[in-house]
């Protein structure tokens, strides 16, 4: 059984998910495209990172960046994923859909779960983009999801706790309350003693600089020039044992 607390790291690649495992942490999110916020990841990865990982794989399911509301066409782009990380043997999928108010849209996340089985399923922080938070949880409660990822509806899990805990407290053993965003080495032990959560989500990679030698200086491939596109980011096993090293001591003096 895993030690608790739980370290979930987000990565962007099957590098970032090995050095993840590597420095303690008990599961992973792959997804692609963070700076949207993001995005389902392309399928080889998703194999790749299921033959090479020993720990929990979970896998957003997400067909775009923006908000949490979509349509026919993308809904339907969600279901196949869905299907296809099932059968790519994925541990979990991690899914987001809200209607126009600002609920979660129960009818198309009820489906998503029926497809996704016996896979794990996780809410993710669309959760923060709906009106009533406490409503909210009810509602996943119903459908049977296992777990809901939260910043607490603040910019960082940090700023959110007080929400957080009480989110915590009303879920009780129903489903699990996992905070994230902005979480580090330097907070994770306040957000052990003060959340009362049990699991963690934390992203914590550094710049990896290209090894190209020639570069256009005149040519930008994506769609912010402030980027850095000759870098890649890649997770750091010691900063990421860092925060479990963290977590344990925390939680064992809480």
């Amino acid at each position: 059984m895993t030690d608790l607390p739980i370290i979930e790291a987000c990565v962007t690649s099957v590098t970032s998910a090995l050095a993840a495992q590597d420095g303690g942490a008990a599961r992973v999110e792959l997804c692609d495209n963070l700076h949207d916020g993001g995005t389902t990841p392309g399928p080889g990865s998703i194999a790749l990172a299921r033959e090479r990982l020993s720990i929990d794989l979970h896998v957003i399911v997400r067909p775009r960046g923006g908000d949490f509301l979509y349509s026919d066409l993308e809904f339907e782009i969600m279901k196949r994923e869905v299907t296809a990380c099932r059968e790519l043997g994925v541990d979990g999928v991690v899914v987001g859909i809200l209607n126009a108010d600002g609920t979660v849209d129960t009818a198309r996340t009820a489906e998503l779960v029926d497809l996704a089985g016996p896979t794990s399923t996780t809410f993710h922080r669309a959760f923060d983009m709906t009106r009533d938070p406490h409503r909210a949880l009810e509602d996943l409660v119903v459908l049977g999801i296992d777990r809901v990822l939260t910043s607490g509806q603040q910019p960082s899990a940090p700023a959110g706790v007080e929400l957080i805990a009480s989110l915590v407290e009303q879920a009780g053993e129903r489903i699990v309350v996992m905070p994230g965003a902005g979480i580090d080495a330097g907070n994770i032990g306040e957000m052990v003693r003060r959340s009362g959560a049990r699991e963690f989500h934390l992203h914590d990679g550094a710049p990896y600089p290209s090894r190209m030698e020639y570069r256009n200086a005149a040519v930008f491939m994506g769609n912010d020039p402030e980027r850095d596109e000759y870098a890649t980011e890649v997770t750091d096993a010691a900063r990421i044992r860092s925060v479990v090293d963290a977590a344990r001591k925390a939680w064992a003096i809480r």
